[in-house]
C-alpha cells in the first residue's frame, strides 16, 4: 500500500494501484469516508451521503480481482453536485422551495459515471439554483474553504470545490452558467474545466440552460481530462448535446504549446477589475507558456459589454424562476434571487430580444479572435475569496465587479475555457488563472493547463 493517503492519490494513480493489487476501491473509498467524517463538519461539503457507496467499491473490487474492470473509473471516488439527478435522491437545488421526494432517474452524466464504474460518493452543495458566487444557500448554510475555513469556496460549485481541496476523493462535477465550475476551482486550488457548450449532456436542465455546461473540478489536469472523457457523451435527452468524440481527452495533453499563439486579453468587453495577485498569476503564466514555445502577446477584442449581455441573461433567468416560485414559497428563496428578480427582470421582449443577438455578437468576436490566436489567457477571478460570512450585497453590482467578471463572458460565447492553480496569494489562499480556446478546441485548453501544471507543480491544502 502507498505510503501517501489514498484520498489524496489522483483517479490516474488510484487506477494503477488497482490494477497492480496493492490498493482496492474499498481502501480508498474507506479514507475518504475517514476524511469527511474528521474535516467535514467543518467545511459543509455535502448534502447527503451514498449509503451504498461500499456496496459499490465492494463490487468494484470484486471486478479488480478478477482482472475485469467495467470502465475507465471503475472504484475512483466521484461527487455529484446538487444541481444534478442522481437517482433515489432529492435534487434540492439548495433550496428550500424544491420537492424532498426522490428522483427515479440519473442525469446523463451522472449515468455515464456510473457505467465507468465511479463510485458515488454523495452529493455536494450547491448556492440556490446555481445563481451566485459566495458558497452558501438558504437550504444548507454556509460551505468553507479548507484553506481557511473563514473564507468562501466559491460557488455556485461549492461543496464541489471544498471536497477537492479538502481530499474527499478525486474527482467532482461542477457545473457552470457563469463561472460556478472556475470560481470555486479558483479560490480552491483545483482545476475546473467548463468545456465547450453541449460537449457534456444535461436534463433536466438548469435553470441557466442557454449558457450553462457540467464540468469537472479535479486537482491534476490529466485527471480532469479523464474524468471529461467519461462525461462528454452524447445523450438524447438533452437536444443541444454535441456527437460523443469517441476518444481520450488525455491524448495529446503532453503535446505542449510550442507554436501556438496566445493572446493576453486584459480587458473582456469592459473594465472588469483585477487585483495585484490575479495580474501577477497572469504574467507568470505567460512567461511559463512562452518559456515552452509558445508566442503570448498582449490582445485585444471587440466585444460588447459583457457585464451588460450577461446581466439580461441572469435577470431573465431568476425573473421567470420567482415567477414559477408557488407563491406560498416566494418568501423562501434567497433574498438575493428576489432582488436580482426586482433590479433586472423587467425586459420587454425587444430587450430580451436584443440581449440575445448581442450575445451571439460575443461569440462571433471571440470566434474572430480565435482566427489569430489559439489560446487566450486572462484572470480567473478578481481577487481572492471573500469571508464565509459576508452577507451578500448589492448582487447586481457584485457580479461584474467582485464574483464573474473574467468567467461569464466564455459562457456568452460557449468556447471552453479552465481555470488552473497559480501558487497561492500573499495571504496564502489559492491563485489561478484562466485558459480559452476556440469552440470544439477543448483539447488546446487541456495542453495549455498541463503546460503550466508540468512547470509549477499544484499546491494542496494542508489539513493532514
Amino acid at each position: 500500500m502507498p505510503a501517501t493517503d489514498p484520498a489524496l492519490l489522483s483517479a490516474e494513480a488510484m487506477l494503477t494501484e488497482f490494477a497492480r493489487c496493492r490498493l482496492t476501491p474499498v481502501d480508498v473509498l474507506q479514507a475518504v469516508t475517514e476524511r469527511v467524517a474528521r474535516l467535514n463538519p467543518a467545511l459543509n461539503a455535502f448534502v447527503v451521503m451514498n449509503p451504498k457507496a461500499l456496496e459499490a467499491a465492494a463490487e468494484s473490487a470484486t471486478r479488480w480481482r478478477s482482472g475485469r474492470p467495467i470502465g475507465p473509473l471503475d472504484g475512483v471516488p466521484v461527487t455529484v453536485k446538487d444541481l444534478l439527478d442522481l437517482a433515489g435522491f432529492p435534487t434540492r437545488r439548495g433550496s428550500r422551495t424544491t420537492p424532498v421526494e426522490p428522483v427515479p432517474d440519473d442525469a446523463p452524466l451522472v449515468a455515464s459515471l456510473k457505467a465507468a464504474g465511479a463510485v458515488i460518493v454523495g452529493k455536494t452543495t450547491t448556492t440556490e439554483f446555481g445563481w451566485k458566487s459566495p458558497g452558501d444557500c438558504p437550504l444548507n448554510g454556509i460551505t468553507r474553504n479548507p484553506w481557511n475555513s473563514e473564507f468562501t469556496t466559491g460557488g455556485s460549485s461549492s461543496g464541489a470545490g471544498a471536497a477537492g481541496a479538502a481530499g474527499f476523493g478525486p474527482l467532482h462535477v461542477g457545473t457552470d452558467a457563469g463561472g460556478s465550475v472556475r470560481i470555486p476551482a479558483a479560490w480552491c486550488g483545483l482545476v475546473g474545466l467548463k468545456p465547450t457548450y453541449g460537449r457534456i449532456p444535461q436534463w433536466p436542465t438548469s435553470a441557466f440552460a442557454s449558457v450553462s455546461c457540467a464540468g469537472p473540478m479535479t486537482r491534476t489536469v490529466r485527471d480532469a481530462a479523464l474524468m471529461f472523457s467519461v462525461m462528454a457523451r452524447y445523450d438524447l435527452r438533452d437536444p443541444f448535446c454535441l456527437p460523443t468524440e469517441d476518444r481520450d481527452w488525455r491524448e495529446g495533453i503532453e503535446d505542449g504549446v510550442a507554436g501556438l499563439t496566445i493572446g493576453v486579453l486584459s480587458r473582456p468587453g469592459f473594465d472588469a477589475p483585477a487585483d495585484t495577485g490575479s495580474i501577477a498569476a497572469v504574467e507568470r503564466a505567460a512567461h511559463l507558456l512562452a518559456d515552452a514555445g509558445a508566442q503570448v502577446e498582449d490582445a485585444s477584442a471587440d466585444l460588447p459589454d459583457s457585464s451588460l449581455v450577461f446581466a439580461r441573461v441572469w435577470g431573465a433567468v431568476l425573473s421567470r424562476l420567482v415567477a414559477s416560485t408557488p407563491t406560498q414559497l416566494v418568501d423562501l428563496l434567497d433574498p438575493g434571487i428576489r432582488e436580482v428578480a426586482s433590479k433586472l427582470g423587467g425586459m420587454t421582449a425587444a430587450e430580451f430580444m436584443d440581449g440575445e443577438v448581442l450575445r451571439a455578437q460575443v461569440g462571433h468576436v471571440m470566434g474572430r479572435f480565435h482566427q489569430r490566436y489559439d489560446l487566450l489567457l486572462c484572470p480567473t477571478v478578481p481577487a481572492g475569496p471573500p469571508l464565509a460570512d459576508a452577507p451578500t450585497v448589492d448582487p447586481v453590482k457584485a457580479l461584474s465587479a467582485a464574483w464573474a467578471p473574467w468567467t461569464f463572458t466564455f459562457n456568452l460565447s460557449r468556447q471552453p475555457a479552465i481555470t488552473v492553480p497559480m501558487g497561492t496569494r500573499a495571504n496564502g489562499l489559492p491563485n489561478s488563472v484562466q485558459i480559452a480556446a476556440a469552440q470544439f478546441r477543448d483539447d488546446l485548453v487541456l495542453r495549455a493547463a498541463r503546460t503550466i501544471e508540468s512547470a509549477t507543480p499544484f499546491a494542496v491544502a494542508e489539513l493532514g
